[in-house]
């Protein structure tokens, strides 16, 4: 069995992490009529690898990357038990690499970030019909919360 290195990204690995994002947006697009035609993009990466209040994991796999998610610290809302929390986003696999377990390494590998940084929530968004992600959060743990619902073409 070939190892699996999970670490922290570098500024170096941004081409390949770029084009991660856009594995990403195309995967989701279907999902989301709200999307702008392409070119689009969700992260400024460069900017989450240098943060101090974000983790940018990845995972390689014979010297090329395979796996990465972020988690980014933020402010609660003034009205919930914590004050911070870790967002969780930038989830993705090389499709060749799924269902050997490296969503799980990268959910681990950023909660042990955020306990390192002192929080105790970690929280993350996924489309409701894409039954796929929901179960692979699930089974890291994570539970369903809040549905955010919107109306369109309001007149």
């Amino acid at each position: 069995m070939s190892k699996f290195i999970t670490r922290s990204a570098v500024l170096s690995d941004l081409d390949t992490l770029l084009e991660f994002e856009q594995g990403i947006i195309a995967f989701e697009r279907p999902f989301d009529p709200t999307l702008k035609e392409d070119p689009i993009s969700y992260y400024d990466l460069g900017e989450l690898i240098k943060s101090d209040d974000a983790e940018v994991v990845v995972i390689e796999h014979e010297g090329q990357l395979v796996a990465s998610g972020y988690a980014q610290i933020k402010k609660g809302k003034p009205y919930l038990d914590h004050e911070l929390y870790s967002y969780l986003g930038f989830m993705y696999t090389d499709a060749s690499f799924r269902g050997q377990g490296l969503n799980k390494k990268v959910v681990e590998a950023l909660k042990d970030w955020s306990k390192s940084k002192g929080i105790s929530e970690i929280r993350l968004t996924v489309y409701d019909d894409n039954a796929g992600a929901i179960r692979a959060y699930e089974k890291v743990g994570f539970k369903a919360h809040i549905v955010e619902m919107r109306i369109v073409n309001l007149k």
